[in-house]
């Protein structure tokens, strides 16, 4: 027989079962001359945990000859073998006796570690001795939909004897990934590894291991993953530094809708790195209708500061039990923190206006018109107000308009009235124009200012910069303002000065990677 030729007790040598490095790389190919490519890749990047997906072949058995010839010529890396049944939204479509075989095919050809769904578990009527005293034995739990009471499932999962017990789930709201990581606290003697699918779902892969979790799983970097929300291990160890977070490291985020071009998890965490400081920032994908449930997540993690963006700056207030004075005129918070059990919140926006203009001109006395009414306008308007200048806003929504220049003391203005005008400064604070709508433009030709500052960062030269350098104007990009509000925000959080070079750097790598990956897509 073909497994007669493998080491069967190769594990044995290794870590202890349920021992594993943080991250695992999930490999589902259909060919397994790509799979294995794939697989040395990645050994060859530093990779030692891999999970071949044998029910991704078109062959399965095939998987066996991988496994046996990754761990001859790597016995350092760690296998862990997974044949999903179609039944339980995998690919395989033999029987659970069939299934079962293969994986002790997969143990005899020296994988550490195998994952059988609950489904098969129950069904298996004794059969798993020859799984469960070879290797790492893995059962494990997925739902595609939702994230449901949890406390049944793991009662579920417990009547199966395992090394180990995984419960993957699909997150629809914030607090599920808390839910999720909260079992590793509920349960700390049981080894868990614990995740939730789909992007709002991506913080339970970075933050898991830290949190009592025994590993994530990772995409391959020239692969697709093989479930929703993965992503590279190489992302996962340079920008969220993963193998680095200790159990009381401080968890700060973004939160906003959308929140996946955001380079602020890459500036952040550069900075947190830069200070050696024990902390990950996450993305947290906030809807508007579900910004109380994050607050219920910010809680029970606990988060220790987070920023605030597109939509939820003004309706972040509400939450807030001290708000700056700046902040509360301006009626928008772009960065909260926790301090004496109390939730406060500032707006560095206003910092991040402020500082690229004081570089370029005096602003008491200036002209300045300002496009949009959010909460990036405000910060604008009411900082630009106080300083000195004479402000004047436009918008497409008159109403908001006027009552955002009573609120400051501006003139509101239609778009005819502000090109019938020249300003010494024009910042634009709208959508407009930001990735992946690049082509659009808040002044379709003349702009009517000397100085053009536009919030937007992504793509870094927009289309309105474009136009503005065509007409002689000097420009500001959306990158300085961001630096500019980002290193405050750091200074609040950390009490530290910000690295604002490396900060610069890591914003610069994260641009230049978004912009390559738009392109690629068109």
């Amino acid at each position: 027989m073909q497994e007669a030729c493998y080491a069967s007790s190769r594990f044995l040598l290794m870590l202890p079962r349920n021992s594993f490095p943080k991250i695992c790389v999930a490999l589902g190919l259909s060919d397994s001359q790509q799979l294995m490519e794939h697989a040395r890749r990645e050994i060859d990047a530093g990779e030692t945990f891999l999970e071949i997906r044998l029910d991704y072949l078109s062959d399965p058995r095939q998987g066996i000859g991988v496994i046996h010839e990754l761990t001859r010529e790597r016995p350092e890396v760690s296998i862990l073998a997974t044949c999903r049944r179609h039944q339980n939204h995998g690919r395989f479509n033999g029987s659970i006796e069939d299934q079962i075989h293969l994986l002790s095919q997969a143990i005899d050809a020296g994988a550490r570690a195998v994952d059988l769904e609950i489904e098969s578990a129950e069904l298996a009527n004794g059969k798993l001795e020859i799984l469960r005293s070879r290797s790492c034995f893995i059962v494990s739990y997925h739902n595609f939909e939702s994230t449901p009471a949890l406390d049944p499932i793991v009662r579920r999962l417990m009547k199966v004897a395992a090394d180990a017990y995984k419960v993957v789930t699909t997150a629809r709201k914030p607090s599920d990934v808390g839910r999720i990581l909260e079992l590793a606290k509920m349960h700390p003697r049981t080894p868990f590894i614990l995740l939730a699918m789909g992007e709002q779902g991506i913080p339970s892969r970075i933050l898991s291991p830290a949190l009592g979790g025994l590993y994530t799983y990772a995409a391959p970097s020239n692969a697709e993953g093989t479930a929703a929300g993965q992503m590279s291990s190489r992302l996962l160890r340079s920008v969220y530094r993963l193998d680095k977070l200790s159990r009381t490291a401080r968890i700060f985020g973004v939160i906003a809708d959308p929140v996946r071009h955001s380079i602020s998890p890459a500036v952040h965490n550069r900075a947190f790195q830069a200070r050696r400081i024990d902390g990950v920032y996450v993305p947290f994908l906030t809807p508007a209708a579900q910004l109380r449930d994050f607050m219920t997540l910010a809680k029970q993690l606990p988060v220790a500061g987070f920023s605030v963006t597109i939509p939820h700056k003004q309706r972040i207030l509400r939450y807030l039990d001290v708000i700056d004075p700046l902040a509360r005129r301006i009626g928008a918070v772009n960065t909260v923190w926790r301090k004496a059990g109390k939730w406060r919140g500032a707006n560095t926006d206003a910092y991040g206006v402020l500082a690229p203009l004081q570089k370029r001109l005096r602003i008491a006395g200036s002209s300045v018109l300002i496009a949009g009414n959010g909460g990036a306008a405000r910060a604008a308007a009411c900082a630009l107000a106080d300083a000195g200048a004479r402000v004047a806003l436009v918008g497409r929504n008159m109403d908001r308009v006027r009552a955002l220049a009573r609120t400051c003391g501006a003139t509101a203005l239609n778009l005819q009235g502000a090109l019938a005008q020249e300003f010494d400064v024009f910042i634009h604070a709208t959508p407009l124009g930001m990735h992946p709508h690049i082509d659009q433009c808040f002044f379709p030709d003349r702009i009517p200012a000397a100085v053009v500052f536009d919030m937007v960062y992504n793509p870094l030269e927009t289309l309105l910069l474009q136009r503005a350098r065509e007409q002689g104007r000097e420009t500001i990009t959306g990158l300085e303002m961001f630096l500019e509000q980002a290193a405050r925000q750091f200074e609040i959080w950390t009490g530290e000065s910000a690295p604002r070079p490396a900060m610069e750097r890591a914003a610069c790598e994260a641009l230049g990677q978004s912009m390559a990956v738009a392109n690629g897509a068109r």
